[in-house]
């Protein structure tokens, strides 16, 4: 049967608006799911105050969302091992499985691939900050009912930095050096402690998310908002085997480049501004280094459910404020506030 939803929906550069929209009765193959949490993520942060991340641009209107979890309400056909009223993290990309990267195993460069609240496909595939959204079965993973739905729906950051470590090799008792504390740069350092990393050394510009990343477990802090640069020092003192390049900008990718021992690994996990961006390439082949790009994930989603629901992974810790659905904006500006949060979700009103 149709329904109507509320959605929070970018037109322009900050103008998100949450609106309703109508949804026509649920296609065959696929689930209606009702929103019981959304984390607000950094590219939604970059399509918010840019209308685009990288190089994908908002072309029309985009609802926002791709850190979800829910309750289903409706099913349209078969939907093995799901039934209505299961609560699941949702899975926002939808790959075809059948073209020569996801035979590779490789589902996250799928040539057909879409992702939800990606600007990436034209018409762009919606997200998932609406009252109700739809999904395929396969996109559903059931955790129990007794799991907050705001740590469900972390399930795909924490994805993101498990995929980022296994793109990094084996760094089991490595100095790992991580540029940007951001949610990312804390889950990447949570994953990488889970790999083994022996030493981790998080570095941002900003004070407030420093003093959580070493709250939460990192070896060594290091501000370097001032003049100086104390990433000679940290080298020197223990040669950093694999730097983890997060802020998404060029400045951390030339730092992370210059700070990583000769013959040592560089990771690309933020997303960097569109088009050319400079960079110190010549250090790039003087030292040998592993110059490594990683994007999404692919099976590590399931395995992220598995580590929230077992405890292994405590990602409520990064939850530092809740906001309803309906006051999306105000929550988008309070998350761009890295003074006051680190992690905003958005909640069901």
């Amino acid at each position: 049967m149709s329904a109507t939803a509320i959605a929070a929906t970018l037109f322009a550069p900050e103008d998100l608006r949450v609106i309703e929209r109508e949804l026509g009765p649920l296609a065959q193959g696929m689930v209606r799911i009702k929103f019981g949490a959304g984390g607000i993520c950094g590219s939604d942060m970059h399509y918010f105050r840019h209308a685009r991340t990288g190089d994908f641009v908002v072309t029309s209107p985009l609802i926002l969302g791709h850190e979800v979890a829910g309750e289903i309400v409706e099913i349209a056909g078969d939907a093995p091992g799901l039934a209505v009223g299961d609560h699941v993290a949702v899975n926002p990309s939808r790959w075809c499985g059948s073209c020569k990267r996801c035979r590779e195993g490789r589902p996250n460069l799928c040539e057909n691939i879409y992702f939800m609240g990606s600007a990436s496909k034209t018409p762009h595939m919606q997200g998932g900050f609406a009252s109700l959204f739809d999904a395929i079965p396969a996109q559903c993973v059931k955790v129990p009912k007794d799991l907050a739905l705001s740590s469900a729906a972390l399930a795909e950051p924490l994805a993101v930095a498990l995929h980022a470590v296994a793109r990094a090799g084996d760094i089991a008792g490595r100095h790992v050096a991580l540029f940007g504390a951001g949610p990312i740069g804390l889950l990447v350092m949570l994953a990488a402690r889970l790999a083994g990393a022996g030493q981790i050394t998080m570095i941002d510009i900003a004070a407030a998310p420093l003093a959580f990343a070493k709250a939460l477990g990192a070896d060594r802090v290091v501000d370097i908002s001032g003049g100086t640069n104390p990433l000679e020092e940290v080298a020197a003192a223990d040669p950093v085997d694999v730097a983890f390049e997060i802020s998404g900008t060029p400045a951390g990718l030339g730092s992370a480049i210059r700070t990583v021992r000769r013959g040592g690994t560089v990771v690309l996990v933020g997303n960097l501004p569109g088009g050319d961006v400079p960079a110190p390439a010549n250090a790039v082949m003087a030292k040998e280094l592993d110059l490594r790009g990683t994007f999404r994930f692919g099976e590590e989603f399931s395995r992220a459910v598995q580590l929230i629901v077992s405890g292994a992974v405590d990602v409520a810790k990064l939850v530092t404020a809740r906001r309803p659905l309906h006051d999306a904006p105000d929550a988008f500006r309070l998350a761009l506030d890295r003074s006051r949060s680190v992690k905003v979700v958005l909640t069901a009103d």
